[in-house]
């Protein structure tokens, strides 16, 4: 027993030796080509400054004479670096993170040397940490790093980072909240095939922070922007619903900073089965919907509205007899009157479908095109098509008639108005100006 255990810790002890003469035979062969020639740079420089001072019998400072050149101290800063990151101490490990930041920032081939050098996996490592400085520090250095450089964003996934993401983000503090939310950002841009959205903590993490009430705006900037990333990619739609992004979604459009990047990704989702059928059970669509097309100082967020409208009351009766009812028709005439050009073909559409629900049918050219499933595309159409449709269609109608007109009449008494005081202020200086002075 006594013998076996001699020869596990004296392995273990030569293993540790191993990597770490392995770890400095790496870190010196990628040092040693750009070495050689600043070397011979450093001893003709030497060796000219010498005859000179023999020949001028000057003695120069010892400091001055073993002072090494200024990008030798780089690279042994770089060196000493490493090294404690992978075998220094808790606050050596955070202290080099931070200064791993700080070279990457500065210059972009350290990036690709230090996925060499095995710092991205020690860096993923130290996310998983408890303590929030080493964690901080960790995420800062691994941003930097994936900046510009598709391999380190590869390498990152690889070595685990989207299983290590926090599951309380509430513990998290903003700075370390909007990293976390700032690195997912860049990874976002791999593919489905290296990027597991199913089955990770990404969705979770980016739900959990845009649903925060104490997350800043910014940092749901980031999230949504990541969300958006994501929707580009078919196969992510189902994970997105099932971890409740509509919902999510839903409920920032409002927000009127948010309301454009929540817009863009519900029109993604808007356009599948699953993300059509999701937004169709919301308890605020279609009115949140309805509101949105009344900002017209934000003609994008009308014409991403406008899509989703026309996605939403494609084939579905029941959706188009809920948008009557919440009064859609009036907010549709007033759009093609004052909104955008696109905003006002597709209310002319949506008017259209209005208009006669006895006569419409629904062909290749009425609506966006999506795969026409019959049990998920929506509600079939109403077998009630008789006067009571002519009625209800005739008081929206009239009621949206009498509301423009009521709004024409309104800005033309403020145009009387104005064009009266303006007369009658230019008849007093007319006045004024004739009198005589005595």
């Amino acid at each position: 027993m006594s013998s076996s255990r001699t020869q596990s810790s004296s392995s273990s002890v030569w293993q540790h030796q191993y990597m770490k003469l392995h770890f400095f035979s790496r870190i010196r062969s990628l040092f040693k080509s750009k070495a050689s020639s600043r070397k011979r740079d450093f001893q003709s420089s030497t060796q000219i400054s010498r005859t000179q001072q023999y020949s001028e019998k000057v003695v120069a400072p010892p400091e001055i004479l073993s002072k090494p050149p200024e990008e030798e101290n780089e690279e042994v800063v770089l060196q000493r670096t490493v090294k404690k990151l992978h075998f220094g101490t808790f606050e050596e490990k955070e202290k080099a993170a931070i200064e791993i930041e700080k070279l990457s920032r500065e210059d972009k081939n350290i990036r690709k040397l230090m996925a060499e050098l095995g710092v991205l996996q020690v860096l993923v490592s130290m996310v998983a940490s408890d303590i929030s400085g080493h964690q901080r520090s960790a995420v800062m250095a691994l941003i930097q790093l994936s900046h510009g450089t598709h391999t380190n964003k590869a390498l990152m996934v690889n070595a685990g980072i989207c299983s290590k993401l926090p599951k309380n983000v509430e513990v998290l503090d903003q700075s370390t909240r909007y990293g976390f939310a700032e690195l997912l950002l860049s990874l976002s841009s791999l593919t489905s095939l290296q990027l597991p959205v199913a089955s990770s903590q990404i969705l979770p993490f980016l739900m959990e922070t845009m649903n925060s009430d104490t997350t800043e705006m910014k940092c749901k900037e980031i999230c949504l922007a990541t969300i958006n990333n994501l929707c580009l990619v078919l196969e992510n739609a189902r994970p997105l619903v099932t971890n409740g992004a509509i919902k999510t979604l839903l409920s920032l459009i409002l927000v009127k900073d948010l309301s454009e990047k929540a817009l863009a990704s519900l029109g993604q989702l808007v356009v599948t089965q699953m993300g059509k059928k999701a937004m169709e059970e919301g308890s605020t669509v279609p009115k949140s919907l309805i509101e949105i097309l009344t900002w017209e100082e934000k003609p994008k967020c009308q014409e991403y509205t406008a899509y989703i409208l026309m996605v939403l009351a494609h084939q579905s009766w029941s959706q188009r007899e809920k948008m009557a009812k919440a009064g859609i028709v009036p907010v549709l005439l007033e759009v093609t009157l004052l909104g955008s050009p696109l905003v006002q073909k597709r209310a002319v559409k949506l008017l259209q479908w209005f208009k006669d629900e006895r006569n419409v049918r629904m062909g290749p050219h009425s609506g966006p095109q999506t795969s026409r499933v019959s049990s998920s595309i929506g509600s079939p159409m109403s077998p009630r098509s008789g006067e009571e449709g002519k009625n209800v269609m005739k008081n929206l109608v009239k009621q949206s008639l009498y509301k423009n007109m009521e709004m024409i009449t309104r800005r033309g008494n403020v145009d009387l108005e104005r064009e009266a005081c303006r007369l009658k202020s230019s008849l007093i200086i007319s006045t004024s100006s004739k009198s005589l002075t005595y």
